[in-house]
């Protein structure tokens, strides 16, 4: 730990990184998988379990905080960490993605974006300062600066149009966010599918001295090559010494192939939700535990994971609780889910120190293509 936020590249294989984010509340290792918990609550899970698992951070969401119970309310509680029992880092998002795709009503302009609340349809404004100062009051360790996320396809006019204010909404949000030791504000890269417009977003970015870089605007409908291609496009103009924040991806392939172009951190729900609805993500691949073939499979998920949720629990079992829609169901997919997602990334990050995460990723390829185990 430190008093200051720091990073730390330990090593290197190809573009892929491995390093160490060092702030006040904790050292994450990278590449990182973040377990989203939007609402101070990573679905189906304890919080203790969670870090069990590996996690060195978690993300909070701004916009679903600052509605309920209120962003003023938790600094009345003593902040996100106190009033969810965390201790280490948090991250939070700036909000921006939710109110753009949840508020049925919302007027945006260079102030900021005005929209009403998809829980009691209550009008709230969300600028670039307050976005910064909901954050503060949530005493998060990574605050996000806000940005107009475009979903895709879309006309280059309104792409161009989307960074251009977010790269101005960057600005003010550094300015907000002033000096908080121990703390970081990214900058979000955004630019749709459009290359020059990413390396314009990148650059400009860049220019402001900030402590990390998130890419945005992706994993939002497009096909994996595009977000590739885009991922390249943007990380020869980002500062090598900063960390690199792939935001809301994705699945363990979309991770692989984004750690080997040189990303650092992830988000994303998938494994939450996949746990939720029936679907385990495995050594083996995806297993869909609603298929009639588990009804009577007294074989585990995986008989080597550490997780006991795929080690002891039988897919008959498995099967039986999704069918049934018990939580109890929900709650071991997730636990195995997110397992599999920490296991991966210490798997990434060992792979790199020892210089051979190429061969690392073919052979966690090729086990993902061989499949599950054949039907009894």
């Amino acid at each position: 730990m430190t008093d200051t936020f720091q990073f730390k590249l330990l090593a290197t294989d190809g573009k892929a990184r491995r390093g160490e984010v060092s702030m006040p509340r904790g050292t994450i290792r990278t590449p990182a998988f973040m377990p989203v918990g939007t609402v101070g609550t990573v679905k189906a899970m304890y919080l203790d379990q969670v870090r069990e698992l590996g996690a060195d951070i978690i993300l909070g969401n701004t916009y679903h905080l600052m509605l309920r119970p209120g962003a003023e309310r938790v600094a009345r509680l003593g902040g996100l960490h106190e009033l969810i029992r965390w201790p280490f880092p948090i991250l939070t998002d700036s909000g921006g993605f939710q109110v753009m795709s949840l508020s049925g009503l919302r007027k945006l302009d260079e102030q900021g974006v005005t929209f009403k609340s998809h829980i009691d349809g209550a009008l709230h404004h969300m600028s670039p300062e307050r976005s910064i100062e909901i954050q503060g009051l949530l005493d998060s360790d990574i605050q996000m600066q806000l940005d107009e996320c475009v979903a895709l396809p879309a006309s280059p006019k309104e792409i161009e149009r989307a960074m251009e204010m977010s790269l101005r909404w960057a600005e003010r949000c550094k300015a907000a966010f002033g000096d908080q030791p121990g703390k970081a504000m990214f900058g979000i890269v955004q630019g749709g599918d459009i290359p020059h417009l990413r390396v314009r977003s990148a650059e400009a970015l860049s220019g402001l001295g900030l402590k990390g870089y998130a890419i945005g605007g992706l994993a939002v409908g497009e096909p994996q090559e595009v977000m590739l291609d885009m991922i390249d496009t943007t990380i020869p103009h980002l500062p090598t010494e900063k960390p690199r924040y792939l935001m809301g991806v994705g699945t363990p392939d979309d991770m692989l192939k984004s750690v080997a172009r040189g990303i650092d951190m992830f988000d994303c729900v998938m494994p939450t939700r996949s746990g939720r609805h029936g679907l385990a993500f495995t050594r083996r691949g995806r297993i869909n535990l609603r298929n009639a073939r588990h009804a009577e499979d007294m074989r585990p998920l995986d008989e080597e994971s550490t997780c006991p949720a795929a080690r002891d629990y039988s897919r008959a079992y498995l099967h039986h609780l999704v069918r049934a829609n018990e939580s109890l169901g929900g709650m071991l997919l997730t636990w195995n889910n997110l397992s599999y997602y920490q296991d991966l990334m210490a798997g990434i990050r060992k792979a790199i120190e020892e210089g051979r995460f190429a061969d690392f990723m073919a052979e966690t390829q090729e086990m993902w293509a061989r499949g599950d185990l054949a039907p009894l």
